[in-house]
């Protein structure tokens, strides 16, 4: 009877028992691995949205004086808004084109800042193309940012990727050494972008950032202090 046992134990469960434990130690150590690699892929996604939200308010707050405390006021903006664009006509490198561009000047010296370079652009587009000047346009937002983007969306800056929980964003105007400043923030905590991954690893992930004093999460801009609206992965 005994050899028998010694059988059943050395050919059929220590053998489960050697596949059990190579199988939980495997899987303790490519629990991390895959975690960091999700984690990698969903931060790079949730970067981008973060710069476009980065570069939208910093045109509306070009616009405004002030940046947009919600991504609906955002949006709208984007889908309705008209942005002043600044164009270049010639080269002030060209001596005879800027001196051409005196001589023209002097004659309409009446014409003083936009109203003289409108003068200047009617002037050009009427074929005296030795200018030197630049002019004022408005153009429409969406026709000016991210329109080398054939995939990307507007409505989808409200969003968290891989949740569809809130972007949270805030602005406001603080005075830093007496200078008003306007100021805004994007977060996207790891609570949110991490969902579905490994809860305990990313209970760690939360606890190391906030051991550090850093954000649990992405974040771009702060309300608290002035950054030049980096964001906490640069």
């Amino acid at each position: 009877m005994g050899s028998i046992i010694r059988k059943v134990f050395t050919y059929f469960i220590l053998p489960l028992a050697i596949v059990g434990l190579t199988y939980a130690i495997v899987k303790s150590v490519m629990e991390p691995v895959d975690f960091n690699k999700h984690k990698a892929y969903r931060e790079s996604v949730a970067v981008q949205r973060l710069k476009d939200i980065r570069d939208l308010q910093v045109a509306f707050k070009n616009v405004n004086g002030k940046y947009s405390s919600t991504i609906d006021s955002l949006k709208l903006f984007y889908n309705e808004g008209k942005m002043k664009i600044v164009m270049q006509v010639g080269s002030k490198d060209d001596s005879l084109a800027m001196a051409h561009t005196d001589k023209i000047k002097k004659k309409y010296r009446h014409l003083k800042g936009e109203k003289l370079n409108q003068k200047l652009n009617e002037l050009y587009h009427a074929g005296e193309t030795n200018l030197v000047f630049q002019v004022t346009t408005e153009i429409a937002v969406k026709d000016t940012l991210f329109n080398s983007r054939p995939d990307f969306v507007v409505d989808s800056l409200a969003l968290i990727p891989f949740c569809g929980d809130s972007v949270i964003m805030a602005s406001t105007i603080k005075t830093v050494s007496g200078v008003k400043v306007p100021l805004f923030e994007a977060s996207m905590p790891y609570k949110s972008l991490l969902r579905g991954l490994n809860n305990q690893l990313r209970i760690n992930l939360d606890a190391e950032r906030e051991d550090q004093g850093r954000y649990k999460g992405l974040q771009v801009g702060s309300i608290t202090a002035p950054n030049n609206n980096a964001g906490n992965w640069e």
